[in-house]
């Protein structure tokens, strides 16, 4: 896994960073659990004119303004991001063969704030407005994922001088090293 920094990664993009939160994209709770313990954002990332990639953003536990950012990718290709998030490292999971939401002992979210992306568009919750939006490699996938990474510190900008992590499962073994590239 490389390390980059979120400052590192937008210079070279050139892209202009206005400090705005997304109050829409807030997420207030969840069916029968507890309060939320930290901050939850959900939402779509623009990949381009046509193309929205779903997110969910959890904030860390510990310390949300130094821990780093790690955005999570789910593989397949075709496998939504939520599926991390619900069954393996989120907050809450719901356990094969339940059909409930409990607390997770170790979720990520304890030192990191994580950034679940659904890729490419029309996975999961993520669009593509065209048919020939649903038509992906893996370098058109990395695009996508870098324009909504850069959409993503646009709309939390507070969060560019954490450390940043891309990371995933499975075919995003495929993902991560195109983006990190």
């Amino acid at each position: 896994m490389r390390v980059l920094q979120a400052t590192t990664l937008v210079a070279l993009l050139g892209a202009t960073i206005v400090s705005a939160v997304r109050p829409k994209d807030q997420v207030l709770g969840l069916p029968e659990t507890n309060a939320l313990p930290s901050p939850w954002f959900s939402g779509y990332l623009t990949a381009s004119p046509t193309k929205k990639l779903h997110y969910v953003f959890i904030a860390s536990l510990d310390d949300p303004q130094n821990d780093p950012v790690v955005v999570w990718f789910n593989g397949g290709p075709g496998c939504s991001s939520l599926l991390a998030l619900f069954q393996e490292h989120g907050p809450f999971v719901i356990d094969d063969g339940e059909y409930y939401i409990k607390n997770n002992p170790y979720p990520w979210n304890v030192r990191a704030n994580m950034l679940y992306i659904e890729s490419p568009a029309g996975v999961g919750y993520s669009i593509g407005v065209n048919p020939q939006d649903r038509i992906h490699n893996d370098m058109t996938q990395s695009r996508d994922a870098f324009a909504a990474i850069q959409d993503f510190y646009s709309g939390y900008s507070e969060f560019l001088n954490n450390p940043l992590y891309i990371s995933g499962e499975s075919y995003a073994g495929i993902y991560v090293p195109y983006l990190a590239w």
